[in-house]
């Protein structure tokens, strides 16, 4: 979270070109929205968490909270924009779109829309057969850039399930476990390697990108502001 962050205002300030980050949480997580920490039930679903094996952090875009195992593929996308504050919901038709050509490509029947009781709902969610969420879409912007950030559940839906519902009843928010989904529950002959190279394959064909890694001051930079993402 806070390396997401870090990148999306060196980018604003113009110190860091268009940059795309693909990983796998390190961490069981649950990822709680801003507003998720106002409501009276926070500190008992953050304990939830908690009991679970879960790691619970406080993530910048805006949305409710979301959980994701290490079997999930994160997605951040961070790009200058001079009017980034202008065209949000054309961005969140345009990746969203994008995510749902790729796992069609993979052999998912997907679509954009939200689901009904679905966790963080947007009405620019991915979801298999219009029944279960795969990815859940979310933006952060800062003056000079925008950060898309989406989230894959490849698998452990039936990890999710008990745990999101128990946090949601804490939180006195709206909530059907079975809108809960995983790719790999749609295709088991998937892999999350063949995912991430057909994630990073379908990036590429829009963007102008070439292999790099963090600078070590970048992730200096972030780690001195982990506070701002702790539960």
């Amino acid at each position: 979270m806070a390396v997401a962050q870090e990148v999306l205002r060196r980018v604003g300030r113009g110190e860091l070109g268009e940059t795309l980050r693909v990983y796998r949480p390190a961490a069981r997580t649950v990822a709680f929205g801003r507003r998720d920490t106002l409501l009276t039930g926070f500190p008992a679903a953050a304990g939830a968490a908690r009991s679970a094996g879960f790691v619970p952090v406080i993530r910048a875009p805006g949305g409710r909270c979301v959980a994701y195992s290490e079997r999930a593929l994160v997605v951040d996308h961070v790009c200058p924009d001079p009017d980034a504050f202008t065209g949000m919901d054309a961005r969140f038709r345009r990746y969203g779109a994008l995510w749902a050509e790729l796992l069609g490509g993979l052999g998912v029947d997907a679509r954009v829309g939200e689901v009904p009781g679905e966790y963080c709902p947007g009405s620019f969610s991915v979801n298999a057969r219009g029944v279960a969420k795969l990815v859940g879409t979310a933006q952060r912007v800062v003056r000079g850039a925008w950060l898309f950030s989406a989230v894959l559940v490849f698998d452990d839906a039936d990890l999710l399930r008990p745990l999101l519902a128990e946090i949601y009843r804490s939180l006195e928010l709206p909530f059907d476990p079975t809108s809960v989904g995983a790719l790999r529950q749609e295709n088991p002959a998937l892999t999350l390697e063949k995912v991430t190279d057909a994630v990073v394959a379908a990036y590429a064909e829009r963007t102008d990108l070439a292999p790099a890694s963090l600078s070590p001051d970048l992730l200096d930079a972030a780690a001195a502001r982990l506070h701002e993402h702790r539960a």
